[in-house]
C-alpha cells in the first residue's frame, strides 16, 4: 500500500456530500477513497487534455477521447510502426491522439505496460484462469 499524505479537511456543499456518499455506498468504498479516486482522475485529465477514464470502479483505465481506444491499445499498436506519422497515415488516429497516448504512457509507464502485458497473456493461461470460456485458437481462415 502506498504511503498517504498528512490528513487535511475540506468543506463541501451538502449536495456534493450527498453525491459522494451515494458513490461510496454504490462502490463499497469510504468517502475519502471516492474523493481520492475522483481527484486523481480529474488531475490526470487536466494534465493530459484529451484523456478521460472509463470502466468499472475496479478497472478504471485511460482512453483517448474521440477514439474507441484505451491508451494502452494505442501505445501497443504504435510499437509496430516506424513513427507516429506512419501510424497516423495508416490508421484512423491523428498524430496528436497518438502523441497524447505516448505522453501519458511516458508519465505512467507501469500502468500502461501492465495493461499491455495482461492483454498478451497466452491462451492456455486465459483458459486456466477462465475455464468457463470456450476459447479456440485461430484456424488461419
Amino acid at each position: 500500500m502506498a504511503a498517504k499524505s498528512k490528513p487535511f479537511s475540506i468543506r463541501i456543499s451538502p449536495a456534493t456530500d450527498k453525491l459522494i456518499a451515494a458513490e461510496a455506498r454504490r462502490t463499497h468504498r469510504s468517502k475519502g477513497a471516492v474523493i481520492e479516486g475522483l481527484a486523481e482522475e480529474a488531475l490526470r485529465a487536466r494534465t493530459f487534455p484529451g484523456i478521460a477514464f472509463r470502466g468499472e470502479d475496479w478497472d478504471r483505465r485511460p482512453w483517448v477521447i474521440g477514439t474507441a481506444f484505451d491508451v494502452w491499445q494505442i501505445v501497443d499498436a504504435e510499437r509496430d510502426f516506424d513513427s507516429v506519422e506512419a501510424m497516423a497515415a495508416e490508421g484512423n488516429l491523428s498524430g496528436r491522439q497518438i502523441r497524447l497516448a505516448l505522453a501519458y504512457h511516458e508519465r505512467f509507464p507501469d500502468e500502461i505496460d501492465e495493461a499491455i502485458t495482461a492483454n498478451r497473456r497466452p491462451l492456455a493461461e486465459l483458459a486456466t484462469a477462465y475455464p468457463f470460456i470456450d476459447a479456440h485458437a485461430r484456424s488461419g481462415r
